[in-house]
């Protein structure tokens, strides 16, 4: 059977929909959503849809679904977690939140690896969480992913005023440490060689070893 892709649904507009993931070999029939359906209407159809363990985001109003990641992937994000931990037991480390972000639709939705706040930050019954107590955001890149972490997701993040979003990127062997939001951009963004230590400013303030990663 052909591997699953990530479906990209960028600004919806049709008068219907298909499931969550193409069917590559054709064996099955594809679900339809018919009526006029609009981009956060679609998205919630998708969420609802989409097979377990699979992210489903509305970014900069596309819609991407996500398959889970591999074993690498979450190593890294394992270590980068411990190594919070590690720094600060008081904070929170949470991978599986869906986070509020501005957007080019009326709001975006994302799921980022990993996210540090607080402990107690999204002690509620939500699925999506304002992003206000939140201050760092992680992504690992992925072949199918590394595009949107790279370009349109720091967008989402820079404007909730994020104020540190760590970019891991395996593709390229380095890691980015983005800061000082302003507006729909990060004033400061800082280049590492993936293996080095690598400084992450305040509020977290110690150094991260990506050794490891």
């Amino acid at each position: 059977m052909a591997t699953a892709e990530p479906i990209i649904m960028p600004g919806y507009q049709g008068e219907y929909i298909h499931g969550p993931y193409d069917d590559p070999d054709g064996e099955h029939e594809r679900p339809q959503y018919v009526g006029a359906v609009g981009v956060e209407q679609a998205f919630e159809l998708f969420s609802a849809a989409a097979p377990e363990g699979w992210r489903v985001e509305l970014v900069e109003g596309e819609i991407y679904v996500v398959p889970p990641a591999n074993g690498e992937h979450e190593e890294i994000v394992s270590e980068l977690s411990g190594q919070v931990r590690d720094h600060d037991r008081g904070l929170g480390r949470y991978t599986g939140i869906g986070l509020n972000v501005p957007g080019a639709s009326r709001t975006g939705h994302v799921i980022p690896d990993l996210v540090i706040a607080p402990k107690g930050s999204f002690h509620d019954e939500d699925e999506w969480h304002e992003s206000a107590p939140v201050i760092l955001v992680a992504e690992v890149t992925s072949g199918s992913t590394a595009a949107r972490d790279r370009e349109t997701k720091i967008r989402g993040y820079a404007r909730a005023g994020i104020p540190v979003y760590l970019l891991i990127d395996r593709e390229e062997s380095e890691v980015v440490v983005f800061s000082e939001p302003d507006g729909a951009d990060y004033s400061k963004a800082l280049r590492h060689k993936l293996g080095l230590a690598v400084p992450l400013p305040a509020p977290l303030g110690f150094e991260l070893d990506t050794s490891e990663f």
